[in-house]
């Protein structure tokens, strides 16, 4: 595996994420943020942030596989969350693990999490970017 997590000595070690990540590798990969689309370009979970939360993370997964790497590779992510709450974390944590399950991934990354007023589209709830390192 090209990317090691894990919570350094010192720091807070929380459950939901990884405080650091160390990646090798060759190729550096540079994700758009993925929002609630299918591969038609077709709405998904519109008014539901879990359903939109899982598709942003499959759009991840296809996205990486598509060129020899998977959600494994995956060295951080940053999660745009129109109008963020701290009761939206439930929300958010049944959509990754819906993608998890999914994709048979441990979805466990460095995150940032950002609380946004709002996407490039007014139906969009979230918007996750993400960066790799593939061999």
């Amino acid at each position: 595996m090209s990317v090691k997590l894990f919570n350094p000595d010192g720091l807070p070690k929380p459950d939901v994420y990884r405080q650091l990540s160390i990646a090798t590798g060759s190729r550096l990969v540079f994700l758009a943020g993925q929002v609630a689309r299918d591969a038609e370009g077709r709405k998904v979970g519109e008014g539901d942030l879990a359903a939109q939360v899982e598709q942003c993370y499959l759009n991840i997964g296809i996205a990486l596989a598509e060129i020899g790497g998977s959600f494994d590779d995956v060295a951080k992510l940053t999660v745009y969350v129109v109008d963020w709450k701290p009761e939206k974390m439930p929300l958010l944590g049944e959509g990754v693990a819906r993608a998890a399950a999914k994709l048979g991934i441990d979805p466990v990354k460095p995150i940032t999490l950002l609380g946004v007023a709002a996407l490039g589209e007014p139906d969009l709830l979230v918007e996750v970017e993400a960066t790799a390192v593939l061999d």
